[in-house]
């Protein structure tokens, strides 16, 4: 990954050290503390969080924009379709602010609506016009899909991994109170395996730390597209960014001509009209 866990979570690492989070230097390699970190956890529960919240949105998002489109033969359809954008854009200020606080992903505000004048129409028309609105309405629809496959994947592969690992201090509860042998591995009419002997209890358990040691860096992989879609299409967009730093580059330039005109001013003053006088 591009990023180790061992270094501090939205924090640079030491230079020269890889393993350090916050000033503090771990023993254990940032494999074997990936399942017990704080960013662990906290990119599960992004990954869980984000189903519900992306059923809420696209139910919205679907549901107010099919509306709008609807009543587009009334006077009635733009506004309903300016709400729609504008409630896309508050979700996806939401969606920054949950990246932020769950990802450590830190992600600019967009442009704001560019108003020429005051009023319920105008701010329809920025709306209807502004490209943030459409994006946060494309995330409101691309990100549905992708937290399902996110949620189905963790929430499979987490519980599985811990059980496994765990099992040698749980077997025993499949004989007592379920009435078989152990774990059953398979099973038909005629032949079933069991997993019940100490070899196989100790394979089962390897089993699970392994899927244990490769359930975090398999969450940060799907965490990685979601950073991607934060990114692209609820942050600002390329060209208001160059438009932006354009304008901070002229506002440099025309500083440094008004302190140039200033200085001759100054040297003209000082020197040649004076020698003149």
């Amino acid at each position: 990954m591009a990023t180790e866990y061992g270094q501090g979570y939205g924090l640079p690492a030491e230079p020269g050290h890889s393993g350090y989070a916050g000033g503090r230097r771990h023993r254990l390699p940032a494999a074997l503390r990936a399942p017990v970190e704080g960013r662990t956890w906290r990119e599960l529960g992004y990954v869980l969080l984000s189903l519900p919240i992306s059923i809420l949105l696209f139910t919205y998002a679907v549901t107010m924009v099919s509306l709008g489109a609807g009543l587009l033969v009334t006077f009635l359809g733009v506004p309903v379709l300016a709400a729609a954008l504008a409630g896309c854009r508050g979700f996806g200020a939401v969606e920054r602010a949950r990246a932020r606080g769950l990802l450590g992903l830190e992600v600019a505000e967009p442009e704001p609506l560019r108003m020429e004048r005051r009023g319920f129409t105008a701010w329809i028309g920025a709306v209807l016009k502004s490209g943030t609105s459409w994006r946060a309405l494309l995330y409101a629809v691309l990100h549905l899909p992708w937290a399902v496959l996110s949620f189905s994947v963790s929430a499979v592969v987490w519980p599985v991994g811990w059980s496994l690992l765990t099992y040698p201090l749980w077997f025993w509860a499949l004989p007592a109170y379920g009435d078989q042998p152990g774990m059953q591995l398979y099973g038909d009419e005629h032949h079933r395996i069991y997993l019940d002997n100490p070899f196989e209890i100790a394979v089962t358990a390897g089993v699970g730390l392994l899927f244990t040691l490769a359930t975090p860096w398999i969450v940060r992989a799907l965490t990685m597209v979601d950073r991607v879609m934060v990114h692209g299409l609820l942050g600002p967009s390329r060209l208001a960014t160059r438009v932006v730093e354009l304008e901070s580059d002229r506002g440099v330039v025309v500083d440094t001509a008004a302190a140039d005109l200033r200085r001759i001013e100054r040297d003209l003053h000082d020197g040649a009209q004076a020698r003149l006088v």
